[in-house]
């Protein structure tokens, strides 16, 4: 009977990517009993298809297409250190032998330990992941961030008995990431072409999946053979992190340097070759070069760079300040919480370390598929539909969280029921479900997409550096807070993700399918390939979302116009 229901799903599954819409959803109507089974059903069938008409749509597209999307992917995997190392200690710390090696440490110390991370991120982050980029290039920069996590993975590895010790290596490996994040942002946002860039950067996202994944899957196998592995049952999770960034390494010195990089250092024949490469159209190479050159030419004239230009122009300084209050509340949805202290967390439901090692592989397992959703709903339904659905979603997930631990029987030191627990686990991934595509994803889609050329490396390294700043803040509080309040901190990550949608649905604006030489107009500035245009004018005003100050409501050919001259 089991057998035969499972190869019934199945063909289910199949003949539902060779249907249309409305077939397979009758279909999952019929096999799926509850509202929330089947909108999972539709969630998971959709990102199928999107996976099958990728795959055929790679088959056909030119080879400059191809090369494009290998390079970005390339790229993206710079995010993979990010997601292994925040994941990396929120597993090793439900170690035994970990506290027993760092002799007990208190919340106060293991806030602490989370902090020296971010703070390293910080100070990289703002003050050298520019300078560096800007001066010899975005993948030697992002080069850089790798030795030094390296170099770091060597410190907490082999560490003394020294918590102090331990500490400094997480600080190093922040400086490494607040190196290579920055560039990496930039470097994909420059090289990927405006109508699949949002497709194309979820994949930054959802690399950050793939590092919790590893991190948790690797931990989850030491921990069932800890009391045989000993201290080395958290070594060997450590030890792994050296694979990442040797792979970027080796692989990423082959890759071509970001054109508008290129051309912003007057080496424009390079840049002209590096666009060639990842296109596949030489006439769309040569409107494309047209645009950055003058782009780069009308920044150079009439707009300073560097750090002051951050807060010259209103512009500029308008999505500097929306960007970084984006930045901080994707951490304060509760995600940063979850990605540091679920282990902690789940020891308010389940008592068994083995188990709650489980749920945090298997979190990161369905990230993975969580976050594909953003990569065929970004660029079709928007940036800000996106925000809005997931802020509702993590809301209500928090809130019923919190409500269904604190409002049942049990003791949270011998650990709540099963039933509990198991709806703690749902409620849990059905946040995920909510943040991977939206607050995940595309947080750093629109931070990556939104600033021009002459200040685009110093406002993506401080409005993304503010997700450290959130961290920050919140690694010194929640530990202590949650040891004191348990499940009522989740309602107070519900009440800020309310906050987050009316923020999103007031100030925040829509920017798919605009070119990044163009995006300055959606927020009230000047049109940076045809400088005579006046502020809010662009060749598409529909996708602005909120309006430019001063937009005109009219739509403007004159840049299609001319291009085709």
């Amino acid at each position: 009977m089991l057998f035969s229901t499972v190869v019934d799903n199945a063909n289910v599954v199949i003949y539902c990517t060779q249907v249309p819409r409305t077939a397979y959803q009758t279909i999952i109507f019929l096999y799926c009993t509850t509202e929330a089974t089947r909108r999972a059903c539709v969630s998971i069938l959709h990102t199928i298809r999107f996976c099958i008409n990728f795959a055929h749509r790679a088959r056909i597209m030119g080879k400059g297409s191809q090369y494009a999307w290998y390079v970005c992917m390339v790229i993206a995997t710079t995010m993979i250190l990010y997601g292994y190392d925040s994941s990396t200690f929120n597993a090793v710390q439900g170690s035994k032998n970990w506290v027993a090696y760092f002799h007990k440490p208190s919340p106060a110390t293991v806030g602490s330990i989370n902090t020296a991370y971010s703070v390293g991120g910080i100070l990289a982050g703002v003050f050298l992941s520019a300078p560096i980029s800007d001066r010899w290039g975005r993948k030697w920069a992002i080069i850089v961030g790798c030795v030094f996590v390296i170099i770091s993975t060597f410190i907490s590895t082999f560490s003394p008995r020294n918590i102090g010790v331990f500490i400094a290596g997480r600080a190093i490996v922040g400086i490494g990431q607040g190196i290579a994040l920055p560039a990496g942002l930039t470097y994909i946002s420059e090289l990927a072409p405006a109508e699949s860039r949002g497709k194309i950067m979820s994949f930054w996202q959802m690399n950050f999946s793939v590092g919790s994944f590893l991190a948790y899957w690797i931990n989850f196998a030491c921990s069932k053979h800890s009391k045989t592995l000993g201290d080395w049952d958290w070594k060997i999770v450590q030890l792994f992190q050296l694979l990442a960034p040797i792979l970027i390494i080796a692989v990423l010195i082959f890759c071509p340097e970001s054109p508008r990089w290129l051309a912003k250092n007057d080496r424009m024949e390079d840049a002209f070759k590096s666009l060639s490469k990842v296109r596949d159209d030489r006439e769309a190479v040569r409107i494309e070069m047209s645009d950055i050159t003058r782009a780069m030419q009308y920044e150079k004239e009439n707009i300073s760079s560097g750090y002051s230009a951050l807060w010259k122009d209103p512009s500029v300084r308008k999505r500097l300040l929306l960007a970084i209050v984006l930045n901080i509340g994707q951490q304060l949805t509760g995600q940063g919480s979850l990605n540091n202290y679920s282990t902690k967390i789940y020891q308010a439901v389940f008592t068994d370390n083995s188990t709650i090692q489980l749920i945090n592989a298997l979190n990161g397992t369905f990230g993975i598929i969580f976050t594909l959703n953003a990569t065929w709903t970004v660029d079709r339904f928007g940036r800000r539909f996106l925000f809005l659905v997931g802020a509702v979603g993590m809301a209500a997930c928090m809130i019923t969280a919190a409500a269904v631990v604190t409002e049942t029987h049990g003791d949270l030191t011998t650990g709540k029921s099963q039933s509990v627990g198991i709806a703690t686990v749902f409620l849990m991934f059905l946040f995920a479900f909510f943040f991977k595509p939206s607050w995940g994803a595309t947080v750093w889609i629109w931070t990556g997409e939104i600033f021009s050329m002459n200040v685009r490396n110093q406002a993506i390294a401080i409005s993304s550096q503010a997700q450290n700043v959130a961290n920050v803040v919140l690694q010194q509080v929640f530990p202590i807070f949650l040891a004191k309040k348990g499940f009522y901190a989740m309602y107070m990550f519900g009440a800020i993700n309310v906050l987050l949608f009316v923020y999103v649905w007031f100030f925040i604006a829509e920017t798919k399918n605009v070119s990044i030489e163009e995006i300055d107009v959606i927020f009230g500035g000047h049109n940076h390939v045809d400088g005579e245009l006046s502020k809010g004018q662009v060749s598409q005003p529909e996708n602005a979302g909120v309006p430019a100050d001063n937009a005109e409501p009219q739509k403007m050919n004159t840049l299609a116009a001319e291009k085709q001259v």
